[in-house]
């Protein structure tokens, strides 16, 4: 799949990110991580990002990140296209990425740098730097440290011509604006707030109608029922989904902080599909928050 077939595939329809599983001692369980993807793969995900932030990328080794990538790709192969995160200094992002490739992912999704700001002129040599060092697709995700601005996108867009897609989790809807309209259909665009689902009505309406699902990993029915809703411009279906789940949720998810990754694993286990808990330093839900999804999830029924 070269650069421009994955824009194509990017253009359209719902994306996700599996969770990565671990064991009790917080080793990659590859077995139950390839049965996720096998059940998850049917349900009509667009594509899939293995190792992203849902995914705890910021916690893998390199080796584990070796062995999560090809555990999904073969999984997938013929199935549903998986791109890879790739994130940290630039060095290493690189060498991420030319793993991925290796290993066979369509895609990459560049994870921000982390810690340390950075200019604009560096932002771009950093993800410049990334893109020429690997032949497949790349995405670049406008989040923490990494605020690209529409100049310094044009700048990228001009210089790589593997640069296909913008992931916004930011949530400036004047800064997207100005990306959207500078921009065009150079890039395709991705929804990437923590909860996307929230967020998809007003995105659609700037002209990015493709966002990542969370939700996805353990409640895929109505993650993809949503997707539809939002998709058809079916304002009744979407409004009872956010009341009777989407908005309880959040109270739930923002308890605390890192409780965007750490709910969906406590919901891919009360979904019957356990992916161990999460790494240190994100800390998993409490018993009594555990009962709070679970009712939530018992409410929409079986998926």
């Amino acid at each position: 799949m070269n650069p421009q077939e994955l824009k194509q595939v990017l253009s359209s329809g719902l994306l996700s990110f599996p969770i990565t599983d671990f064991d009790a001692e917080g080793n990659f369980r590859p077995g139950t991580y390839a049965e996720r993807l096998e059940w998850l793969a049917p349900y009509g995900a667009t594509a899939l990002f293995a190792a992203g932030g849902t995914g705890e990328f910021f916690s893998l080794t390199h080796e584990e990140y070796s062995s999560v990538i090809k555990t999904a790709v073969d999984t997938c192969a013929g199935k549903v296209p998986i791109l890879a995160g790739a994130g940290g200094p630039t060095r290493a992002a690189i060498k991420f990425a030319q793993e991925a490739e290796r290993l066979g992912a369509k895609g990459i999704l560049l994870l921000p740098h982390y810690l340390t700001e950075a200019s604009q002129d560096g932002l771009v040599a950093h993800v410049e730097a990334v893109c020429n060092a690997t032949s497949i697709g790349v995405v670049v995700y406008n989040r923490a440290q990494c605020r690209l601005t529409p100049q310094s996108l044009e700048k990228l867009a001009d210089r790589c011509p593997n640069l296909i897609g913008f992931k916004d989790g930011l949530g400036d809807i004047e800064l997207m604006m100005q990306i959207w309209r500078r921009m065009g259909d150079r890039f395709s665009y991705l929804g990437g707030l923590p909860t996307a689902e929230v967020y998809a009505a007003a995105y659609k309406a700037l002209g990015v109608p493709v966002y990542s699902s969370a939700v996805f990993n353990f409640m895929p029915k109505l993650a993809m029922d949503f997707y539809h809703a939002i998709a058809s411009d079916d304002h009744a279906a979407q409004n009872r989904m956010l009341d009777e789940f989407f908005l309880p949720y959040l109270e739930i998810r923002n308890r605390k902080p890192g409780y965007a990754v750490s709910i969906v694993k406590a919901g891919a286990r009360l979904a019957g599909h356990d992916g161990g808990p999460v790494r240190a330093p994100l800390t998993d839900l409490t018993p009594e928050e555990c009962d709070m999804l679970h009712k939530l999830m018992v409410a929409q029924g079986a998926q």
